[in-house]
Formats: structure tokens, sequence, C-alpha cells
């Protein structure tokens, strides 16, 4: 099990790095020397998450990991979860993070992160705890947002309905 995450996690991330980075975030011709590409950020990401795919498909194929990990030991590291209830919510984060890339377009990248974290947050089962869900959920976008915006000099999507609003 852990040999196939370690090859889709390094696959995915590659595709990322080598197929929709090059296609989809514009490289402008004139870069200032101080000034980092557009993509740098993506391309440090992509590289972290194909080296922890890499790693991880690594520690899969060792003896010592695999007499550790024995397979009536998923039910505990799952916390007794059903196979189901976990595809089944695999299944939402899949389609929340379809979702995410329709609502940069119109909501914008701010507002698209809360409701997707909100999301996530609700499926990992952290909904239980309202309050602390929506604090995490509307302060770590905002900080990050205002980090990258800010320091960082980075735009991200308004969304056309926040534009259409004058927002």
């Amino acid at each position: 099990m852990g040999i196939a995450r370690g090859v889709m996690v390094t696959a995915l991330f590659g595709i990322v790095l080598l197929v929709m980075i090059p296609l989809y975030v514009p490289r402008p011709s004139f870069i200032p020397g101080f000034a980092p590409p557009p993509d740098m950020w993506p391309r440090a990401v992509s590289l972290l998450g194909m080296v922890l795919g890499l790693l991880l498909l690594a520690l899969s194929l060792s003896k010592k990991t695999q007499a550790i990990a024995d397979p009536e030991d998923a039910a505990t590291i799952r916390g007794n979860t059903p196979l189901a209830v976990l595809l089944v919510r695999f299944g939402w984060s899949v389609l929340a993070f379809a979702l995410f890339v329709g609502a940069v377009s119109l909501l914008g990248f701010l507002l698209a992160s809360i409701l997707l974290l909100v999301a996530m947050l609700v499926l990992t089962g952290y909904w239980r705890r309202k309050r602390v869900t929506l604090i995490v959920a509307v302060a770590l976008p905002l900080l990050l947002y205002l980090f990258f915006s800010s320091a960082l000099n980075t735009r991200f999507p308004t969304g056309s309905l926040l534009r259409a609003l004058g927002v």
C-alpha cells in the first residue's frame, strides 16, 4: 500500500511540476534581479512533494518498515473508521478540490480557500469543534493571503463575481 501511495504522490507532484506549472503559470519576459519568478513557489512545493513521495516509496521498500507495519494495525491507524467511510470522504475531498478550481475564478482565491478549508475540516471530523474550525478556516487563508500579497507581492485571482460587485 505504501509503495502505491509513494508512486501516486510522486506522479501527482511530477505532473504538476512538469506539465501544469509550465502551462498555467505565466513567466514574464523580464524579471528584475531581486524578484523571484512567479513559478518559484509552485515549483518549490512540487519539488518538496516529489521528494516526500520518493521518501515514502523508499521507506515502503525497506524490510524494517514492512516488519513494523502490520496489516492488523491498519484499523487502529484509521481510528476504527470503516474503509467505506474513508473512501466516501476521499470522493468528497476530490469533489471539493474540483469545486475549488471553479470557485477560484468565480469567488476569488481567498473566499474559495476558506470554503475549501471548511470542507476539508468537516471531512476530517473536526466539525465537532465548530468555533475552532471556523476560526482556523478563516484565519489561516487570510494570514497566508496577507503574507503572500503584502510581503512577497504575489497577486491572486479576485474572481469574476467579486469584480462585478466592485470588490
